[in-house]
C-alpha cells in the first residue's frame, strides 16, 4: 500500500487557530553509531502554496530525489534550517537532550520566530521542562554551528515556541516532512565529508548506522573520534533487540527511545 501524501491539511488547521508561522521539525542519525543527530526546521505561514511536488518523509526518498527536492524546499519555505548536535554532545549528554540541543540550535538560525512547532512522534523533546536545560551560547544563537568532532559551549538561547507533537507528522504534514528531507541531505553530506577522513567505516556508504560493514570496521579498528563512545558497541547505549535503543551499562536496560527500525532505513 501507498504511503498517503503528505499535505497542508494539519497545518492550514492550526493556522486558522492563529498560529499563524508554522515550525515543522524532524530528526535524523538519532540511531547511528557515530555522527551527529541533526534536526531540520521549516517554517511556512498562510500564503505558503501546496509543497513541492514529491515532498516525503526523507526515508521513502531516494538520495537523488531528496536532493532535486532541496532547492525547491528552500524557496518555498518562509524560513528552513538544520541543527546538529556532535557525538562528544551526545555522549556528554545524552540523546534526548541532545536531541533538544540540535532542535534548538535550529530555531537559533531561524530569521523568524515561530508561533508552534510540529514535532513528529508523541514526545515532547525540544522542549522537555523534566529534563535537565539545554542552553545555547550566544554564537549559537548567531547562527553559529558546533565543532562536530567536539562538545559545544552552553549559554542561553531565544525562548522557544510552544510545541504540538502528532505521530507520523513526516507521513502527514508538509512541513515535517520537509524538515526531514533538509536534515538528512545535510547529515549525509557530513558523513560523506568525514569518510574523507576515515574510509575504512565506509560512512559514504552507511551514514553512521550500524550497518554490518561498519560494525565489522569498528571491530578491527576500534571507535575513533566521531562515534558515540555511551553506545554500543562500545559499552554504553545502543539498539537492543527489540529495536529500542538502551542503556547497556550497570548491568539493566534502559530503554531510552522507540522506533530504531525507522532510523535503520536512513542508511539509503
Amino acid at each position: 500500500m501507498t504511503p498517503a501524501r503528505p499535505s497542508l491539511r494539519v497545518e492550514r488547521a492550526l493556522q486558522r487557530e492563529g498560529h499563524r508561522l508554522l515550525c515543522g521539525m524532524d530528526e535524523v542519525g538519532r540511531g547511528a553509531l557515530a555522527g551527529p543527530v541533526s534536526v531540520g526546521a521549516v517554517v511556512i505561514d498562510e500564503h505558503c502554496p501546496t509543497a513541492p511536488q514529491g515532498v516525503r518523509d526523507s526515508k521513502l526518498l531516494t538520495p537523488a530525489a531528496r536532493e532535486r527536492l532541496v532547492p525547491r524546499l528552500r524557496r518555498w519555505a518562509v524560513a528552513y534550517a538544520v541543527g546538529h548536535a556532535s557525538a562528544a554532545e551526545i555522549d556528554r549528554i545524552g540523546i534526548m537532550a541532545a536531541l533538544r540541543l540540535a532542535g534548538r540550535r535550529a530555531l537559533a538560525m531561524l530569521d523568524v520566530q515561530p508561533d508552534l512547532v510540529i514535532l513528529d512522534g508523541n514526545h515532547d523533546w525540544l522542549s522537555d521542562r523534566e529534563a535537565a536545560p539545554v542552553l545555547l551560547s550566544v554564537e549559537q544563537v548567531a547562527g553559529a554551528q558546533p565543532d562536530l568532532t567536539a562538545a559545544g559551549a552552553d549559554g542561553v538561547g531565544r525562548p522557544i515556541p510552544p510545541v504540538t507533537t502528532m505521530i507520523k507528522a513526516d507521513m502527514k504534514c508538509s512541513s515535517v516532512a520537509a524538515a526531514s528531507v533538509l536534515a538528512k541531505v545535510e547529515r549525509d553530506a557530513m558523513l560523506r565529508d568525514f569518510h574523507e577522513a576515515y574510509p575504512q567505516f565506509n560512512w559514504a556508504g552507511n551514514k553512521g548506522y550500524s550497518a554490518p560493514d561498519h560494525l565489522a570496521a569498528i571491530e578491527l579498528h576500534g571507535p575513533c573520534e566521531l562515534h558515540r563512545r555511551s553506545w554500543r558497541p562500545f559499552g554504553g547505549m545502543g539498539e537492543g533487540a527489540d529495536g529500542a535503543i538502551v542503556r547497556a551499562s550497570a548491568g539493566a536496560a534502559d530503554t531510552v527511545e522507540q522506533g530504531a527500525p525507522d532510523a535503520m532505513k536512513e542508511w539509503a
